[in-house]
């Protein structure tokens, strides 16, 4: 069987890669479409609630659809294990893409009301249902038609398309944005996403022609499928060890390299940075192009080496570089932050026991409290602040530099009056800032270019680390049985709970400790507990016959 299918794939593998790459190409478009434009569908579709828990709720919004994606994997995967590869990614590439075109023609907020948050997260779950059996099938389908030592090079070219479905995504906003000019943020941000309807085309007619997995088939031929997948994968010990530690020692590191390198990466330069968003989308799109090639590097490496020294170095070192990276983001991208916050320090006095963890997984509810007001205000403001604890009872302020301003409490008023008080309030505090020398926005002048291109090239290419060879990786670690299943839930738990939910925890655990760089401490030791985990436990496995 294996010299069969390997003399075949010397003259279809691009037409097999290219086909099970379009799905992920399309997870990605609508990946970045939406961490790009978090602030234009928080204002549709969350507009009551205040802009800090706005901006919260938007990418817990995004997050929801992670969340899902490890039941996705459940089902699609079983479905994958029984009835085929090519079937199972046929159908959710149509509902992947479905969900994503329909997210641009639900009305907002101020038009059907609460109804629009609900399908908003609605069809982010169907998608993310649909992004659970993506990946594994088109990662398995690809792995199992590639020839004995080129396994790593093959798949990392699903990889590469995920880039390209990023670098399209920003391509596609940046002629929206000039195409539409002030009208983008009323309506114009729907277009990105009603564009993927042409991607569902062509990504249905390229899968329709494909044959399934010769694996697969003979698998099928010879009657060895599980009768079983998800109990033969989740219900043996055996089985259940390799899942629980590649999804520890191998999928969340890649996962939170991944989001943090190229998501919290752009985040962090539009949101706390306030450097423009046509900027910052040039920036991230000249990084994706210079560190694209990686992918394939690192992929064909670890056909080499081996996937795991790869990976586990990629964490490694992103974990040991992320604090001075991020702060040469800042130092090159606003360096008036930086000149403010040390000639001018930002400190907020407050009792410790009224200060909310701002993160609002339902978003009920309102922060109104006197340390809570505060905290929102310099968060929107990307202003770094440290604590200062009060006596019981003290209503909070905020000093920055020599002016002292003190909050209020919000509890008491009605709406209007608290509508009033915090429009004072934050004027008051805006002057003080400006005086200061906290800019509103990042000075273009000041902005240098080249050096932002490079550190964010850098966090690209310990993307291209982590994520070049775990696909290999992760198809090389289980049966052909129940592979689609087997493998399919660590990379979604890993890229779908830690990766999905990386943006909302970082931005919360910076609104709740005030340093900027805090959140980055998520990632660091993730990162660095899959480095452990994944060197003393995980096998490496680039020479196994994945024909059994």
């Amino acid at each position: 069987m294996a010299s069969s299918p390997s003399s075949a794939l010397d003259t279809n593998h691009k037409r097999v890669i290219i086909a099970s790459s379009v799905g992920t190409m399309f997870e990605w478009y609508d990946f970045y479409l939406y961490g790009s434009l978090a602030a234009n569908i928080g204002a549709n579709f969350f507009s009551a609630l205040n802009p800090a828990s706005r901006m919260i709720m938007a990418l817990l919004a995004f997050a929801a659809g992670f969340f899902v994606r490890p039941f996705g994997a459940l089902v699609f995967g079983r479905l994958g294990d029984l009835v085929g590869r090519k079937y199972t990614f046929l159908i959710t590439i149509i509902i992947m893409g479905t969900s994503t075109f329909l997210v641009g023609l639900i009305p907002g907020y101020a038009t059907i009301g609460v109804a629009a948050p609900i399908i908003l997260i609605a069809l982010r779950c169907l998608q993310g249902l649909a992004l659970g059996g993506e990946y594994g099938g088109a990662a398995t389908y690809v792995a199992e038609h590639a020839p004995p030592g080129k396994r790593g090079l093959y798949t990392s070219f699903i990889q590469i398309t995920a880039t390209f479905g990023l670098f399209l995504s920003l391509l596609v906003i940046l002629a929206c944005r000039k195409a539409f000019g002030a009208d983008f943020d009323a309506w114009g941000w729907r277009v990105p996403f009603l564009v993927s309807f042409f991607l569902l085309l062509i990504s249905v007619y390229i899968r329709m022609q494909l044959n399934e997995s010769p694996l697969f088939q003979q698998m099928k031929a010879e009657g060895k499928q599980s009768k079983s997948p998800l109990k033969e994968s989740f219900l043996e010990s055996k089985n259940l060890k390799i899942v629980i530690l590649a999804l520890l020692g191998a999928t969340a590191g890649e996962a939170v390299v991944w989001y943090g390198g190229q998501f919290y990466s752009l985040f962090f330069l539009g949101q706390t940075l306030k450097i423009d968003p046509v900027t910052t989308n040039y920036l991230i799109a000249g990084a994706l192009i210079i560190g694209t090639p990686f992918f394939v590097l690192f992929g064909a490496l670890s056909d080499r080496i081996g996937r795991k020294p790869i990976v586990l170095a990629g964490c490694l070192i992103a974990a040991l570089t992320y604090f001075p990276i991020f702060k040469g983001l800042t130092h090159y991208g606003n360096p008036a932050i930086e000149a403010a916050s040390t000639s001018n320090p930002v400190v907020v006095t407050a009792d410790p026991a009224t200060c909310s963890f701002q993160f609002d997984p339902v978003g009920g509810k309102v922060f109104k409290n006197s340390c809570d007001i505060v905290k929102s205000a310099l968060t929107k403001a990307g202003v770094p602040y440290t604590n200062e604890a009060a006596p019981a009872g003290t209503v909070a302020s905020v000093k920055v530099g020599g002016t002292a301003i003190a909050s209020f409490e919000g509890g008491p008023l009605d709406a209007d009056a608290f509508k009033a008080q915090s429009a004072a309030f934050g004027k008051s505090l805006g002057d003080a800032l400006k005086n200061a020398g906290y800019p509103a926005k990042a000075d273009p002048a000041q902005v240098n270019w080249p050096m932002l291109l490079l550190l964010l090239t850098i966090l690209v290419i310990y993307v291209t680390m982590v994520y070049g060879p775990i696909a290999a990786w992760l198809v090389e670690l289980f049966p052909t049985r129940i592979r689609y299943t087997s493998m399919s839930l660590p990379y979604h738990i890993g890229n779908g709970w830690f990766g999905g939910f990386l943006p909302s925890i970082s931005f919360a655990l910076v609104a709740f400790k005030g340093d900027i760089y805090y959140g980055l401490w998520y990632t660091i030791i993730v990162a660095l507990m899959t480095v452990v985990i994944g060197l003393l436990f995980l096998p490496e496995t680039k020479d196994v016959d994945i024909s059994k």
